[in-house]
């Protein structure tokens, strides 16, 4: 049984060993900006979602805001109309 191993194989094994060491620097750091960038691109649509949120919540108060202006005419109206009927 032959224990020896052909110079070709070992020089082979070795350089593919090699190659693996010096590509995982850059794989490690090409996840790295992946999972940044997504992070960030979440953060943005986070912001905007948030800003459309907040922009309907002040339209809602403004209206809500001006209807109680605008039913406040009619109201002192009833009442007063009202004390004008009871007089009579």
């Amino acid at each position: 049984m032959p224990t020896s191993v052909n110079g070709a194989i070992t020089d082979s094994v070795t350089q593919v060993n090699t190659k693996v060491l010096g590509d995982t620097p850059a794989s490690a750091m090409g996840n790295l900006i992946l999972t940044t960038s997504q992070a960030l691109s979440v953060s943005g649509q986070n912001l905007a979602t948030g800003q459309q949120q907040t922009n309907v919540l002040h339209q809602s108060a403004t209206v809500q805001g001006i209807n109680a202006l605008m039913n406040t005419g009619n109201a002192v109206t009833g009442a007063v109309t009202g004390n004008i009927i009871d007089r009579g």
